[in-house]
């Protein structure tokens, strides 16, 4: 075959730090547009992005030629810096993340769900969801380690 396709999305997750509730509804909607251009600027393609006080989700596109983890930590990197000099608050991201796999025939409805952070919220807590996310995607963790 002579040519490469692939069709490779993600819903990524990760938190402030300790899950502070750092991010301050009047430039919520800055950062998730900042954040929206970094992946962009990362040859990334931003579908959806949402959060609350504490966390953020992305819906991304990548390349096959992307490497995750360096793309979640550049990510987290600017935006922080971004929030530092734009906006002169305190801030860091907590270390590590979630990342999922997206089906084509799921894209649709991750995207609701990461635009709809505020409602989901009303119900559930930041770590109930989370916890919810690994166990709906199979993945193995030690909960002594999340948080």
């Amino acid at each position: 075959m002579p040519s490469t396709h692939t069709n490779l999305h993600y819903h990524i997750v990760f938190s402030t730090k300790e899950r502070m509730p750092l991010i301050k509804d009047e430039w919520r909607n800055r950062l998730h547009s900042y954040i929206g251009g970094i992946v962009k600027h990362l040859e990334g393609v931003p579908l959806a992005i949402g959060g609350i006080n504490n966390h953020v989700h992305l819906l991304i596109g990548l390349k096959s030629s992307h490497r995750l983890d360096y793309f979640v930590r550049d990510l987290k990197a600017d935006s922080s810096k971004w929030i530092h000099t734009e906006l002169k608050e305190k801030f860091e991201w907590q270390k590590g993340y979630g990342a999922f796999t997206v089906s084509p025939s799921g894209i649709e409805n991750v995207r609701q769900y990461v635009l709809n952070q505020e409602i989901h919220h009303r119900r559930k807590t930041f770590e109930n969801e989370y916890i919810e996310l690994l166990n709906k995607s199979n993945t193995p963790y030690d909960e002594k380690y999340l948080w």
